[in-house]
């Protein structure tokens, strides 16, 4: 593995220009995470309603980070996809959707009885190893993620850098993590995602003493959050 792991595919996209790009990668960014807490929202005041991972979730948070951005903005990918830096080799297209609603399934079958990191590294792993979108696949990855991570805790999480923020400042333990993930399917037939639950127990650990020491008045005040 070397490098950014970045998708190739063979959509063009909507705008060229780089200062233009990075205008828009920003407010969008802020505009997927002000959805993902508003989906965790939804689901802490109204907890009768157990939580249910849905295909249509997973292409609302990719619509709020590609939007401008690219022509296929909320929609499964329609063409072969790469990963650049990574062995892996996506699902063809055709079968996307099938695969989304199988790991939706999964998720929802399980809900009761895995821990809220299992099911927070499964998604992260599963959603990349998919990579349902010809663009976006890794922050609408670490979006969901961490939508079923809070939903499964039943909280908004308090604390600076998230999650996701902790793996955009640093990637590549979260890129070998998913590498070893891949590798123990193609290997072995078995999901092992226990390097990605090590690193986000971690990042959940240094989120939450954040949290503690911002209630404290020790911590610095925090830029704005997206899933970048």
């Amino acid at each position: 593995m070397s490098g950014d792991r970045h998708s190739i595919a063979e959509t063009t996209v909507t705008l060229t220009d780089p200062d233009e790009i990075a205008r828009r990668e920003a407010e969008n960014g802020l505009r997927q995470f002000s959805l993902a807490l508003e989906i965790i929202r939804q689901h802490v005041k109204e907890p009768e309603r157990p939580f249910r991972l849905r295909s249509s979730t997973i292409l609302r948070l990719h619509q709020a980070a590609l939007d401008g951005l690219h022509p296929l903005a909320g929609t499964w990918r329609n063409t072969p996809v790469k990963i650049g830096g990574s062995g892996h080799q996506p699902p063809e297209a055709a079968f996307v959707s099938e695969e989304v609603e199988l790991m939706c399934d999964q998720v929802n079958d399980h809900w009761s009885d895995w821990s809220a990191v299992h099911l927070c590294a499964y998604v992260l792993w599963r959603l990349n190893w998919i990579h349902p979108f010809s663009d976006g696949n890794g922050r609408t990855a670490r979006a969901v993620a961490y939508v079923v991570l809070s939903a499964k805790l039943d909280s908004l999480l308090p604390g600076a850098p998230t999650i996701p923020e902790q793996i955009a400042t640093d990637k590549t333990p979260y890129y070998e993590a998913l590498e070893a993930a891949d590798q123990s399917l193609k290997e072995s037939g078995q999901t092992d995602v226990s390097k990605l639950e090590e690193m986000l127990e971690g990042m959940l650990a240094q989120q939450l003493v954040n949290a503690a020491k911002e209630a404290s008045g020790q911590a610095d005040g925090c830029p704005p959050k997206t899933f970048h």
